[in-house]
């Protein structure tokens, strides 16, 4: 008697207005022409090697940094701050606010204190980090361009330092501890952390028993 094969499951077709399935998020911080910090959450950022690729809403005050003055760093939060993140989600740093904003966001300069979280100093680059995040990466955007819709701008920004709150760190090595260190992820605009772990590729150089 053959095995039963298991049916297929079945999918519908559908048109959501946005495609965040669970991507992490980050606070970008740039600089403003006077050399004040812009902070801004995005939730489009992958990683490839020492480069990081953004993606950036083209009437924001971060694109139009990027494309003046290319440092910047990417501050990525754990779960515990997704308050401060939220708190920044409505904030432009664009005055006047541009008309594809205006009636969503208000305009708000000092973002840091807005989101009650504290700037700290960086070392190659002229922005500041977020004091509060685990995973603090100083980069130069090396190249910014419209996106094909050309509502959005991508940013290719090559990391010049990794800074990492020592809790998340194996001790004695440059590895992030899978174990000990949750992004927060931002899931059809829903926030989330990690759940339980699951296992780990071979090519982890972290291998342990979940």
């Amino acid at each position: 008697m053959e095995p039963a094969v298991a049916a297929l499951p079945e999918h519908v077709a559908i048109e959501p207005s946005v495609l965040y399935f669970g991507t992490p998020v980050v606070l970008l911080t740039s600089a403003n022409e006077d050399g004040s910090d812009n902070l801004a959450p995005i939730s489009s950022a992958w990683a490839l090697g020492r480069t990081v690729v953004l993606g950036l809403g083209a009437e924001g005050q971060t694109a139009r940094n990027l494309q003046e003055r290319p440092e910047l760093v990417i501050n990525v939060p754990g779960p515990e701050q997704w308050r401060a993140v939220e708190r920044l989600a409505p904030l432009t740093g664009r005055d006047p606010v541009p008309a594809a904003k205006a009636g969503v966001f208000r305009f708000e300069r000092d973002k840091f204190a807005a989101a009650g979280l504290r700037p700290q100093p960086s070392e190659t680059v002229g922005p500041s980090r977020v004091a509060e995040c685990p995973l603090q990466l100083e980069a130069r955007a090396e190249r910014v361009r419209p996106g094909a819709s050309g509502g959005f701008v991508i940013a290719e920004a090559e990391v010049l330092r990794v800074h990492a709150d020592p809790r998340i760190v194996v001790p004695g090595t440059h590895h992030v501890d899978p174990a000990e260190w949750s992004p927060l992820i931002y899931n059809f605009r829903h926030y989330f952390g990690l759940g339980a772990e699951l296992g780990h590729t071979f090519r982890s150089e972290t291998p342990r028993t979940p």
